[in-house]
Parts: structure tokens; C-alpha cells; sequence
């Protein structure tokens, strides 16, 4: 079960202020990996984080080739570091995309004056530490396509 609150939120909500800003990695279709820095991440809620996307560069052209991502956070002087692996959305209009714009540090969205930015949003589906250590998972559904019996 995916439950990013408590502490998770908290760190990650403050993320830039405290001087860690996360760091999104992204592949292409063709699998050329990126990773671009982002100071706009934050908690959606429990299941979802979401960021800014102003600069519209080869991370959000990645995203739409391929959606799966992850979100990198680390916060050295408590000696925190999570991976949050997940399936990106990206959100061009919309109640959500200015409902993530409300939400975002003043400080990005000061770097986007002409708010042209869109929302993207990030369906947690595992959370790992830097060890690989499995944090929490996303709840997986048998998968009955390859057996004889099926729940009745």
C-alpha cells in the first residue's frame, strides 16, 4: 500500500526550502535516460506526488513517450533518500492542473510569469530507499489470465 503522509509529506513539501530539491529521471521511447531538477514537487495526496512542469523540455517530451518515472529525494544531513517509481500524467488544463498550480512554491511559479506551465502528476506505485530496500508498494491484483481456476 502506497501512504505518502507524515514525515514523507512534510519532507517533501519543503523540499526546496530546506535546500533538497527532488530530482525527476525520465527515458525516452527509445530508453535515453534524463533526470531534471524540481523544486515544485509535492504531495497530491496520499498516492500521488505532482510538480510544475515550466520549462516543457525533454522531461515532459519523455513523459509522453514514455510515462514511467521516478522521483528522487534526498535529504543528506538527515541522511533520507527515497525513490518513488511511478507513472506520470500530464495535465495541460483542468481543475487539477490548477489546483497543482495553487499548491506550488511561489518561487517556481515566479520563474513561469505567464503560468504556462502544466501540472504533472505522478501515480506512486513503489517507494524504495537508496539500498533498494522496497518501503512500500502499491497493492498488485492477481493476475487470473494465465490460470485454469478463476475466483468464483
Amino acid at each position: 500500500m502506497i501512504d505518502i503522509s507524515g514525515e514523507m509529506q512534510e519532507l517533501l513539501d519543503n523540499a526546496l526550502a530546506d535546500g533538497c530539491c527532488c530530482i525527476v529521471g525520465t527515458a525516452s521511447g527509445e530508453g535515453r535516460p534524463q533526470i531534471s531538477m524540481k523544486g515544485s514537487v509535492l504531495v497530491y495526496d496520499p498516492t500521488t506526488l505532482a510538480y510544475w512542469e515550466r520549462a516543457r523540455r525533454s522531461a515532459m517530451e519523455n513523459v509522453a513517450d514514455n510515462p514511467q518515472v521516478v522521483v528522487f529525494y534526498r535529504n543528506a544531513e538527515r541522511r533520507i533518500n527515497w525513490r518513488f517509481h511511478g507513472t506520470a500524467e500530464v495535465l495541460e488544463s483542468g481543475p487539477v492542473r490548477e489546483d497543482v498550480m495553487s499548491r506550488t512554491v511561489q518561487g517556481e511559479l515566479d520563474r513561469d510569469p505567464e503560468r504556462t506551465g502544466a501540472a504533472v502528476l505522478v501515480h506512486v506505485d513503489r517507494v524504495t530507499a537508496l539500498s533498494g530496500e522496497v518501503l512500500q508498494e502499491k497493492t498488485r491484483r492477481a493476475d487470473w489470465s494465465s490460470c485454469d481456476e478463476r475466483p468464483i
